[in-house]
Formats: C-alpha cells, sequence, structure tokens
C-alpha cells in the first residue's frame, strides 16, 4: 500500500511540475472544442399528429372496399417521404430560397430523408417528424407534409375513379361491338333456318316446346271426347218433346221448371260433377221441390197435342259445344303434329343447323351476361365517384397540428460544453504525465536507489530564498487565475448558451 501511495504521489509531483503545460493544453483543447461545438449548427423539430378515418361512402360496402382504402393510405404513407414529395415539400418552403439548381435540390432532398420521419402509430394514427434549422422552417415542412398526405390521398382515389371508369369505357365499346356482331349472326341464322319455324328459341327448344304443347292437348282432345260422349248418351234417352194430359193439355209454370232443373242437372253431370258437388247437391234439393210442385199442378188445356222438352233443348246445345271443342282441339293437334314434322325435317335436313344455333346462342348469351356485369360495375364506380366528389372516404383530422418548437432540440450544448471542458482538463493531465514518464529526473531516493540499482545515502534538501518564495506565489497565483479562467470561460459560455435560448423563447 506503501508503494502504491508513493508511486500516486510520483505521478502528482510530475504533473505538477509542468502543469503549465497541462494548462496550456487544457486551454487549447478547450478553445477548439467550444469553437467546433459554437460553429454547430441549431436543429429545431417539429412534430404532428394526423388520424385517418375510413368510412364507407355508399350503402352496402363491405369490408373489401376499407381494405383497399387503408392499403392505399399505407402506400401513401411508405411513399410521403419520397424524393418526389420531399421534392415538393423543398420547392413550396422556404427551402426553395437556398437552391439554385437541380443539383442543389437534390441535396436538399437528400438531407430532409435524414430529418424527417413518419411513424404509424395504433387505430390510424400517424406522426410526423422534421427537423430544420429554426423552428419555423420545421413546422412548415411538416405542414407541406400533411398538405401532400392529404392530396396523395384524395388525389389517387380520385384518379383511380378515373381510370377505372375509362377502362371500363373500353371494355364496354369492345362487349358491345362484340354483342351487336353475335346479335347480327343470331339474326342472320333466324332468317336463313328458322324464319318459317314456328315458335321461339333454337331448334330443340322449339320441338321440346311442341311436345309439350301436344301433349296437354291431347288430354284436353280426351276430356273434350268424354264430355261430347256424355252429352250425347243423355241426349239418347231424352225425348224431344213433352205430351201434355189427355193429349191436348199444356204443362204450366211448375212442370216448365222442373225441365229446366232436369236440364241444369243434366249440363251438370255432363261436365264431370259428381253427386258431391255443391252445386249439383243443391240442384237435386230444388228438383225435389219442383217435382212436388209438378205433381200438384193441374193441367191446362190447349190447342197442341205436345211440346218440345226443355232439357232436350239444352243438351243438343251442349252438344254443339263440346263438338266444336273437340273440333278445334283436333285442330290444333293436326296443327302442332305439323310443326314438329316441319321442325324434324328441318333437322333432318341439315343436322348443323342445331349446333350451329346453340354455338351463337351461347356465345351471345355469355357476351350479354359480361356487357351486363361491366355496365353494372360502371354505375357503381361511377356512383362512387360521384360520392367522393362531394363526401369524401377518407376524412383526415389533425390530432396535434405542427409544433413550433422555440428552442433547439439538438445539439445539447451545455452537455458538449461540459465534454469539452472534460476533455480539455483531462487532455492536459495526460500530457503532464506523459512528459513526466519521458523526462529522466528522479523526484525522491528511493524511485532513484528502484531505478539505479545502488543505495542512496542521503539527499539534500533545496534552499528557497524569500525572493524566490514570493516569485513562486506570484506564479502560483497566474496558474490559479489560468485554471479559473478556464473555469470561468466555461460558465460563460453556458451562461450565453442559456440567454439565446431565453430570447428565443
Amino acid at each position: 500500500m506503501g508503494g502504491l501511495w508513493d508511486e500516486i504521489r510520483t505521478a502528482l509531483h510530475g504533473v505538477w511540475q509542468r502543469r503549465w503545460i497541462a494548462v496550456a493544453v487544457a486551454w487549447a483543447v478547450c478553445l477548439a472544442g467550444w469553437l467546433v461545438v459554437s460553429q454547430i449548427p441549431n436543429q429545431y423539430e417539429s412534430r404532428a399528429r394526423i388520424f385517418v378515418q375510413l368510412r364507407s361512402i355508399l350503402p352496402g360496402e363491405g369490408i373489401a372496399t376499407q381494405q383497399e382504402q387503408q392499403k392505399d393510405i399505407d402506400r401513401v404513407r411508405t411513399t410521403l417521404a419520397s424524393a418526389t414529395n420531399l421534392e415538393k415539400v423543398v420547392r413550396g418552403t422556404d427551402l426553395a430560397n437556398t437552391v439554385a439548381t437541380d443539383r442543389d435540390v437534390a441535396d436538399r432532398v437528400a438531407g430532409l430523408q435524414k430529418k424527417i420521419k413518419i411513424t404509424a402509430q395504433q387505430d390510424n394514427l400517424f406522426e410526423i417528424t422534421a427537423t430544420a434549422d429554426s423552428g419555423k422552417l420545421s413546422r412548415t415542412i411538416v405542414q407541406k407534409l400533411i398538405d401532400i398526405f392529404v392530396e396523395d390521398n384524395l388525389g389517387t382515389i380520385r384518379d383511380e375513379a378515373s381510370q377505372s371508369l375509362q377502362f371500363l369505357d373500353q371494355q364496354l365499346a369492345q362487349r358491345q361491338k362484340a354483342l351487336q356482331e353475335a346479335e347480327a349472326k343470331k339474326a342472320d341464322f333466324q332468317d336463313r333456318y328458322l324464319g318459317s319455324l314456328p315458335g321461339t328459341g333454337t331448334l330443340s327448344e322449339r320441338l321440346s316446346a311442341a311436345r309439350t304443347q301436344l301433349a296437354q292437348v291431347n288430354q284436353e282432345l280426351a276430356a273434350a271426347q268424354s264430355a261430347l260422349a256424355a252429352v250425347n248418351g243423355q241426349m239418347a234417352g231424352t225425348s224431344a218433346t213433352v205430351a201434355g194430359a189427355g193429349g191436348g193439355g199444356v204443362a204450366g209454370p211448375a212442370r216448365a221448371r222442373l225441365s229446366a232443373i232436369q236440364g241444369q242437372l243434366a249440363e251438370a253431370r255432363a261436365r264431370g260433377w259428381t253427386d258431391s258437388h255443391p252445386d249439383v247437391i243443391a240442384l237435386k234439393s230444388q228438383l225435389s221441390a219442383a217435382q212436388s210442385a209438378a205433381r200438384n199442378e193441374p193441367v191446362y188445356s190447349g190447342g197442341g197435342g205436345a211440346s218440345a222438352n226443355p232439357l232436350y233443348l239444352s243438351l243438343r246445345a251442349m252438344q254443339a259445344d263440346k263438338a266444336a271443342q273437340v273440333a278445334a282441339l283436333t285442330n290444333r293437334k293436326a296443327q302442332i303434329e305439323a310443326d314438329m314434322a316441319a321442325i324434324d325435317a328441318k333437322i333432318a335436313g341439315d343436322p348443323a343447323a342445331a349446333q350451329e344455333q346453340a354455338e351463337i346462342d351461347r356465345n351471345y348469351q355469355v357476351l350479354k351476361a359480361a356487357y351486363d356485369k361491366l355496365l353494372a360495375d360502371r354505375e357503381q364506380v361511377k356512383l362512387r365517384s360521384q360520392a367522393a366528389g362531394q363526401a369524401d372516404a377518407v376524412k383526415f383530422n389533425v390530432i396535434d397540428p405542427p409544433t413550433a418548437p422555440r428552442s433547439p432540440t439538438a445539439p445539447n450544448r451545455p452537455l458538449l460544453l461540459t465534454g469539452v471542458l472534460i476533455v480539455g482538463l483531462g487532455a492536459g493531465l495526460a500530457v503532464a504525465f506523459g512528459l513526466s514518464q519521458l523526462a529522466g529526473t528522479f523526484p525522491t531516493t528511493a524511485r532513484l536507489e528502484k531505478m539505479s540499482g545502488m543505495p542512496v545515502i542521503g539527499s539534500i534538501g533545496e534552499v528557497v530564498t524569500a525572493t524566490q518564495t514570493a516569485l513562486r506565489r506570484k506564479r502560483l497565483q497566474m496558474f490559479a487565475a489560468a485554471s479559473a479562467g478556464l473555469v470561468v470561460a466555461w460558465v460563460a459560455l453556458l451562461g450565453l448558451e442559456m440567454l439565446q435560448r431565453g430570447m428565443s423563447a
């Protein structure tokens, strides 16, 4: 422990002997360092935060549209600090006064790329930070970036809508031309092959429709023939005339009503109505009452021997109606069979016609469906574009406007000035200590004995006169003043820095 203390004392003695060199080196390093620190330009940082709100312009716009909008926002955010946008910043701010050529603009853009930072935070919140040589310039740069952010998003949305409309118009024109050609082919085929054939649609569709109609007509014809046979059977068992009592009587109203009800009942059965039908039940009830009334009605004498039977007349009218119905259905059946024969003949005469028509119709339907879809898409894009012109789909809210910094954020001059002072003092001590190690003197007898390897008998002390003591005291005061001046200079620089910040604030 004693040896270590001796080494420390020896080092301190060597430094003290060269204290003026240490002070001179410290002053030189501090002056140079403080000069460099003073030349570092102030950097002012401005910040702003904006909130991007996505909203659906039209009803029915789902998640897919919002995802596309989010992609557009992310793309603009990543390209906001691009060279093109930063060139707009340079030319739209006070930086334009410092450029004269395109080379100068490129240099300013390269510098801005290092001083601008865009950070995406949660919930569509973005923070824009810019650093410049003045607070006003940094705030102007951030405001310009916000303007570009808004313009690029809204402009991109409208430009994409316009480009989409142009593309859809081109596609619609092409589809319309192809559709017109398909319609011309379809009309030409109709004229060449189907103009004389009945029905609509393809040959197979017309033949299928004819078969369906024929089956329906056969069912109706069978029902009409059955009804005609029933009426003929009723007429065979019904007398054409009704004879009066005693050969000269005339039927009264009750008997006439009885004949009318019987005719209605026969007509109902001819239609196929059963005894459980409500109308048949009602007619039977009326028939019973009419029979009772006819039995009690007296017979009036008249000039004729017999009268026409109303029931027979009704059945004969029904017979004529059913016969006409059967004849009409027979003619309809013959016409449908003739149409089927004509279609079969056309197919047999030109087997490729059906295939050609199917291909023409298939191509036409495909083109028609594509054209209708494009037309609907165009209307949707047009409507969205018109809505975007009146109400923006992406709304921007400036949460925190660009700040106007009054104190520089960099450099930290108090810290740098203090660091220079510490480095200067350390450099002075290091130089003095190094020179002491290079010198060939021995501050103590123990060090001389250790270095020479020979015993040291004794040492002679220095005799200092009063004049020398006064001189040394004066030099010590000068050294203290020089050292204190270094600290005073540091304090003065700190005070000047604080004063400048206070004045700028």
